[in-house]
């Protein structure tokens, strides 16, 4: 027997009942508000992920009242079509009056509403809808409409060249990574995804972003002189990690953190030293200007503890006058040198891809993927560093030899966190830290290594999060100081926030594109 088609509505509803009496220590009042005042931490949050499954049900059902909406208004019905008899112009105007929300919220009801359901053949016969992975998550609540909306978008402008069963395997990866993933990270796998799935259309792509690329300079009324610029990635890169390597410096300086920054004098790449494990305390770190055990350069100068003026310019600030000290330099400034902290830019890319000039690649801190022949372009030029993905040229573990991380493993790191390995920040913003503290037996290994922005540091020790790297694929241990760049990590939840404890991926992995196996 079929069940209704508000029965999972109506499960969720129960499910929210449920999660909202078990959250009160009490029976309750009955008052919203004091209710709410009254739940368990862990309640609340059981009660807000229960009202999101009532939120994805509930749009799960609209979507298909959407799309019956669009299917009776459609253009040559004329003045007959459903939308125009109820006084509005089109659907999108008739659903977006009803909700009271944007129109561009209604429009994506109606899109993944007509990619999900089934067709009419031409001999009248019912066939399956275009997207069923996506059809299936949206009626098990395991995605949002703005997940299904930009799946669905993305595999529809796939051009026929790509095969249906990449574009199947391609959905199935997708609606199972959507879950774990913010919109804003879903649209950056999503864009990777298509260059992967396509490389032949990802030259011409990015031909249309070169040709389109340029730099508006106006002067407004006020007297203030704008910029308004669009840069291709291969234009853009040395600019971005320019402007950033500057403030970056800066931020660091205004942080009581002075060791040398990248190319000036007595630079050894060393990152700051900082550890982590649970129940760590700020003390036991030993980066910044403090002369702490096992910290070689300790020294009495006033400026290792910070600067004399508290920084007070926002980032915008920052990277406006960091552009100003680029531009004065180029004209003859008198400094030898700009304090960059990261100067480099990084162009991850297989090694087929480098030799044979087909396939993808990736600059860090750029979404955009780039193809192989812009790759091998940058990969020729000064201050560009290719990392060569296969590649097992470089010492990158010094196990106990030495307590700061390499230069060289900052990179590896970065080559596998992709930044922050929580949130994606990107590596300038990030620390390298030891997950087992030096002082407690811990190595400078990549294995025992991580980097995390000072944010997710701190809610990694206060919420009690464990930390688990699993070695690569191959891995050789016969050879310690010479691995891979490579392993995956793993957040574990605390009790607390996830009882379950499920493992979340983290680093670069997240998004990486793989097709399902």
């Amino acid at each position: 027997m079929t069940s209704r088609p508000t029965a999972a509505i109506a499960q969720a509803l129960a499910v929210l009942e449920a999660a909202w009496a078990a959250a009160l220590p009490a029976s309750g009042c009955g008052d919203l508000q004091q209710d709410v005042h009254a739940m368990t931490d862990a309640g609340l949050l059981a009660v807000n992920e229960a009202l999101a499954v009532v939120r994805r049900q509930a749009d799960a059902l609209h979507v298909r009242v959407a799309a019956g909406i669009a299917d009776r208004s459609r253009p040559e019905l004329g003045a007959d079509g459903l939308s125009r008899k109820t006084g509005h112009r089109t659907a999108v105007k008739l659903i977006s009056a009803t909700t009271g929300g944007h129109a561009g919220d209604a429009a994506r009801l109606i899109q993944v509403g007509q990619a999900t359901e089934e067709r009419s053949t031409f001999s009248g016969h019912r066939a399956p809808c275009k997207h069923p992975h996506v059809q299936r998550a949206l009626q098990a609540g395991t995605i949002s409409i703005a997940a299904a909306a930009a799946i669905t978008a993305m595999l529809d402008k796939l051009p026929p060249r790509v095969t249906r069963e990449n574009v199947d395997a391609a959905e199935a990866t997708l609606v199972e990574r959507a879950p774990l993933l913010a919109l804003s990270e879903l649209n950056l796998l999503l864009r990777r995804a298509e260059a992967h799935l396509d490389p032949d259309g990802l030259e011409p792509r990015l031909d249309d972003l070169r040709a389109a690329r340029g730099l508006r300079i106006t002067q407004k009324t006020n007297g203030a002189i704008h910029l308004d610029g669009d840069f291709d990635p291969e234009t853009g890169a040395p600019i971005v990690a320019a402007l950033e390597g500057i403030v970056t410096n800066i931020l660091r300086t205004s942080r009581g953190h002075n060791h040398p920054v990248a190319g000036a004098p007595g630079a050894d790449g060393r990152d700051d030293r900082h550890e982590i494990a649970a129940g760590e305390s700020a003390g036991d770190s030993t980066g910044g200007g403090s002369a702490g055990a096992g910290c070689s350069g300790a020294t009495s100068d006033a400026s290792a503890v910070g600067p004399v003026m508290e920084e007070t310019r926002t980032l915008p600030q920052l990277r406006a006058d960091a552009l100003a000290d680029l531009c004065r330099h180029a004209l003859g400034c008198d400094e030898p040198t700009l304090p960059l902290e990261t100067t480099t830019v990084i162009v991850r890319v297989p090694l087929e891809a480098l030799t044979t000039g087909a396939g993808v690649a990736q600059i860090d801190g750029i979404a955009q993927p780039i193809d192989a022949g812009a790759a091998r372009r940058l990969a020729a030029k000064a201050e560009i560093i290719p990392v060569v993905l296969g590649s097992d040229s470089e010492v990158l573990d010094l196990g106990r030899a030495s307590r700061a991380f390499t230069r060289a493993q900052r990179r590896a790191l970065e080559e596998r966190d992709g930044g922050c390995a929580s949130c994606g920040l990107p590596g300038a913003y990030a620390e390298a830290h030891h997950l087992t503290w030096w002082s407690r037996g811990g190595t400078s290994d990549l294995d025992n290594g991580i980097l995390l922005c000072t944010t997710c540091h701190h809610r990694v020790h206060n919420d009690g999060w464990e930390i688990r790297i699993d070695p690569p694929p191959g891995a050789r241990g016969d050879r310690p100081n010479r691995r891979r760049t490579g392993g995956t990590v793993w957040f574990i939840p605390p009790a607390h926030i996830d009882p379950a404890r499920t493992p979340r991926l983290g680093g670069r992995a997240r998004f990486d594109w793989r097709l399902a196996a």
